[in-house]
């Protein structure tokens, strides 16, 4: 794994494929890292295929800012610059990742080819009650303190339908991220900027989706029908802020389609992408 510097903040990234083909950048849900994108750097392997960790998530520094859905966006921005990455990129965001390529449409839009939002951030107010719990003083910072070997496989759980997705190495994966010392600060920050304990805010979703459809772009949305985190009826939300937009719903699928469902994903994602002329 490779480490940018980006403006003195170390970004944890990966890089793979035809380095003179079009941008794919992967990015992360909220707590997440790079890892959760992994299959499809070899599925999309004719494209550049770039993963992040964002700023102070997975293994990345924070940024000096506290942590907003633009300072995430114009971080994910600055590392593209420092990788030499100036063409039009395809974005495509996981949950959190999914608000934050759409901040990063609406600050540059010359620089976005195509949209692929996965059970994304932004398209209601309903999430899972742990989420809402960390916008609570104090308790919130405990519960992120007992992410454990007893506690990480539960978290885990929540994220796939298909329980034998929870292996080890996720299991200890998430132990990492949760012991580093941005983790807590950078989640708390998020979570309480994006809403609290009664949900997601609408203030953000709908001054962010207002923005948007000033640049309409080639968009997939894609939802796992069994996602705990962001409720699969969100995808009706998202279908009427993007009349324009392809979608799927994938069966039997939790949070994660991308790695749940992998060849599949990458099957649907394609005809988007194929829409911009190289």
């Amino acid at each position: 794994m490779n480490y940018l510097d980006v403006r003195g903040t170390r970004i944890r990234f990966h890089e793979t494929g035809d380095p003179a083909a079009p941008a794919v950048v992967l990015l992360h849900g909220i707590g997440r890292s790079l890892e959760d994108w992994w299959p499809q750097h070899e599925l999309l392997g004719d494209y550049r295929v770039i993963s992040l960790d964002m700023p102070g998530f997975g293994l990345s520094q924070r940024m000096p800012a506290p942590t907003t859905l633009p300072v995430l966006a114009e971080g994910v921005w600055a590392a593209l610059d420092t990788l030499g990455e100036s063409r039009p990129v395809h974005l495509m965001g996981n949950s959190l990742g999914g608000a934050v390529s759409m901040q990063m449409l609406t600050t540059a839009p010359d620089r976005v080819s195509t949209l692929t939002l996965v059970n994304s951030a932004g398209f209601g107010k309903e999430v899972t009650v742990a989420l809402r719990m960390l916008a609570v003083p104090v308790l919130g910072r405990q519960m992120l303190r007992r992410i454990d070997r007893w506690t990480a496989p539960r978290v885990e759980r929540t994220l796939f339908a298909d329980r034998a997705m929870v292996t080890r190495e996720r299991i200890e994966m998430a132990i990492r991220i949760a012991r580093q010392p941005d983790f807590a600060p950078v989640y708390l920050e998020v979570a309480r900027a994006l809403g609290g304990f009664r949900g997601v805010a609408a203030a953000w979703r709908t001054d962010l989706l207002q923005r948007v459809s000033a640049h309409p772009r080639p968009t997939m949305l894609i939802w796992g029908d069994c996602d705990l985190i962001l409720p699969c009826a969100h995808l009706a939300a998202a279908q009427a802020a993007f009349p324009h937009a392809r979608s799927h719903m994938f069966a039997r699928t939790g949070h994660m389609p991308q790695i749940e469902r992998p060849e599949e994903f990458a099957e649907l994602v394609r005809p988007v992408l194929a829409e911009v002329a190289v």
